[in-house]
């Protein structure tokens, strides 16, 4: 490779990474706000002592999930597994509120 093309594609190479480090800071927050509203919903079940799933709620996420992924060009089954992994520790803290 030329110094030309080698300082282009590390220029390319920064900006792929900037995205990346932005866009990994959104799903961060994104994920923080989501587990505000989820612990309030945890909070709310305990109070009204429901259980701490809702497997028709979690089945219509997930199949929403899986469509919004294929609209987004994401495999739908990795969208799955994030959104049951994510699910799962909400659980877990929904549970933790009804000790």
């Amino acid at each position: 490779m030329t110094d030309e093309s080698t300082t282009k594609a590390a220029t390319l190479l920064k900006g792929h990474r900037d995205s990346i480090d932005r866009l990994d800071a959104i799903l961060v927050y994104t994920l923080g706000e989501r587990f505000k509203h989820t612990q309030s919903v945890g909070r709310l079940k305990a109070e009204h002592d429901l259980p701490p799933s809702d497997p028709a709620r979690e089945a219509a996420q997930i199949a929403r999930l899986e469509e919004l992924a294929t609209q987004a060009d994401l495999d739908p089954e990795f969208a799955k597994k994030f959104l049951n992994f994510i699910i799962a520790e909400v659980i877990q803290h929904h549970r933790q509120h009804q000790s």
